[in-house]
């Protein structure tokens, strides 16, 4: 997934003055169309390398699950019965699973990274709409506005898909540290 992302923000990014360029050239409608997708593409996908870099960068992974922030809210087990997250959270891609795999780290270190990624989700979603600000230059504002819903609701799935998942694993932490303080 990682070398995809940055396979797709690195062309993007490439294509987008080319089509520009060739709009300026020729001024033919389809460039500039083609440079401001192009363009918003790369926006989405190096925004969301960039985000999730900063966020490792500063947390390394390491976040207090306690905090109020993390917890669950009372209304939220019947939204997530309402939107069936458990009938399509399997069928996300994850940027990194080694992060969330048992077999590599305890559950306190993947309820942690669950948070990071928590918070990473929550920012982009924020950020999905500042290529809005582009049609006061361009126009067309609905397509901004678009695409600008559909990437964040796309990032708010990962953010249901760990507020579903982290108390399961904040109690699957509790009972092996519960074992491990038996053990001694």
């Amino acid at each position: 997934m990682p070398r995809v992302m940055k396979w797709i923000a690195a062309v993007s990014l490439l294509l987008t003055p080319v089509m520009l360029a060739l709009y300026a050239r020729f001024e033919m409608g389809l460039f500039l169309s083609m440079g401001i997708t192009c363009g918003t593409i790369a926006y989405h996908f190096v925004m969301r390398l960039l985000v999730g870099w900063c966020y490792d960068r500063c947390m390394g992974n390491h976040a207090d699950v306690q905090h109020p922030w993390f917890r669950q809210r009372s209304f939220e087990p019947k939204l997530y019965d309402l939107l069936r997250v458990q009938a399509w959270k399997n069928h996300m891609p994850t940027y990194e699973p080694a992060l969330f795999d048992p077999a590599l780290h305890t559950w306190d270190e993947i309820a942690q990274a669950m948070c990071q990624s928590e918070l990473v989700h929550e920012t982009i979603v924020l950020l999905s709409f500042l290529p809005m600000a582009a049609s006061i230059w361009l126009g067309d504002l609905p397509v901004f506005l678009i695409t600008s819903v559909l990437a964040a609701c796309f990032d708010l799935s990962f953010v249901l898909i760990q507020r579903y998942n982290r108390p399961t694993v904040i109690r699957l932490a509790q009972r092996q540290k519960r074992r491990a303080g038996a053990a001694r």
